[in-house]
């Protein structure tokens, strides 16, 4: 196995990690029912998003060294749009949504019911749309890694 195919292979596993946990954190999000659970999604979502941070940064890393290796990837399409793409959703990932998770972890901190409280209510439906435009990149950049069709 060469080197370059070693990065390739890290870079795939860093894929299924990272984007797998990204995909779980929005379900884990929807399951619960009341207070409760709420609480229990938010501190097993932070868990989860570990797993979501380090693919991330370890799937830019190896795309970048894959680049560094072989220089005719920044005069691809597919590779610049790749980048461009994970730049572009980096403030959602790394602001927006952690932003509104701290909110919602604070409404239930100070809640003393059971029920979901509105405020909570309204902060997860808030991060639907993030989650979908997420997800969307997802895929998109793993039919750009696949299929390479520029």
């Amino acid at each position: 196995m060469t080197l370059y195919s070693f990065i390739v292979l890290i870079h795939v596993i860093a894929a299924v990690t990272g984007l797998g946990a990204s995909f779980a954190m929005p379900v884990v999000m929807k399951s619960a029912k009341n207070a409760t659970q709420a609480r229990f999604s938010l501190e097993l979502n932070t868990k989860i998003e570990i797993f979501a941070k380090v693919g991330s940064i370890i799937l830019l890393a190896t795309g970048l060294i894959l680049g560094f290796i072989n220089t005719g990837l920044f005069s691809q399409g597919w590779y610049i749009a790749s980048l461009l793409i994970y730049v572009l959703v980096q403030p959602i990932v790394a602001g927006i949504m952690p932003k509104k998770m701290k909110q919602m972890d604070l409404i239930l901190k100070e809640y003393k019911g059971d029920t979901l409280p509105d405020s909570y209510n309204k902060l997860n439906a808030e991060l639907k749309p993030f989650n979908g435009a997420i997800h969307a990149a997802a895929v998109i950049l793993i039919v750009l890694m696949s299929v390479k069709p520029f």
